[in-house]
């Protein structure tokens, strides 16, 4: 299937969005040759920053596969924010609603016109102390076994030296790097046509999550954890310590 044209309303964002990028980060972009050329696919993008998705969203622009993200619905409300966000063709996300499964629904006919679906895997910023990709949601993989697309992971590293974390301001000085790593895609073959399992998808999510890890390993010459940051079993860790202090308290 051939690829999308961009649009106007992409172009539009693209001449909004482009000029400060270019401001305030240095490029540093490699692995665009694995962007598939035409067909559907999905990237799986790790996440550490609210700048991130326009820093990723200018990388993948320049590749000439424009990417759909999965977005908080009520950022396609109203206003200028909501009118470029459908415009554009973002995917809307409506959380533990009855509407929860429309945005799989749509990232799924996303993919099978011919378009690049991005997901950021972790469903939000990273709670890692060091900023290393946590343990994943399914849902890349749910579309991934269902359309039997490409699925590309892409690491990226430096939008969160300019807005940290759940920072308010940015740190703009000096000029930061926004490095992105594209590699090939994931052979998920070995899952396909069986049945969609909550185990098989979770297996699924950690082949992809390995890749886009190791992707990051080699932007930042470390070594991520052996194990993912698991912000659930870390509350649950953190409220057992809370209850021992205030039994040795009484």
């Amino acid at each position: 299937m051939p690829r999308r044209r961009i649009g106007f309303w992409y172009r539009l964002a693209a001449v909004i969005a482009k000029p400060p990028l270019i401001v305030l980060l240095k490029r540093d972009w490699r692995g665009m040759e694995h962007i598939p050329a035409e067909g559907g696919f999905i990237t799986a993008v790790n996440h550490n920053s609210h700048v991130d998705p326009f820093a990723y969203a200018h990388y993948q622009y320049n590749t000439g596969r424009v990417p759909r993200f999965l977005a908080k619905h009520g950022l396609f409300k109203s206003g200028f924010v909501g009118t470029m966000m459908r415009g554009t063709g973002q995917i809307p996300v409506y959380r533990e609603s009855t509407d929860a499964l429309s945005a799989f629904r749509a990232a799924i006919e996303a993919v099978e016109r011919g378009e690049c679906v991005a997901f950021y895997p972790e469903g939000t910023i990273t709670r890692d102390p060091e900023q290393w990709p946590m343990v994943a949601k399914t849902g890349a993989a749910r579309v991934a076994l269902q359309t039997k697309c490409p699925v590309i992971p892409v690491a990226q590293w430096g939008a969160n030296e300019l807005l940290p974390p759940y920072a308010k301001k940015p740190d703009v000085f000096p000029r930061k790097t926004s490095h992105v790593l594209a590699g090939p895609a994931v052979d998920l073959s070995a899952f396909y046509d069986r049945e969609m399992t909550p185990e098989l998808l979770q297996e699924a999510t950690e082949v992809i999550m390995r890749h886009v890890t190791a992707l990051l390993e080699e932007l930042r010459g470390e070594k991520a954890p052996d194990m993912p940051y698991d912000p659930r079993k870390a509350r649950i860790e953190q409220r057992r310590k809370l209850a021992e202090g205030e039994g040795e308290k009484k």
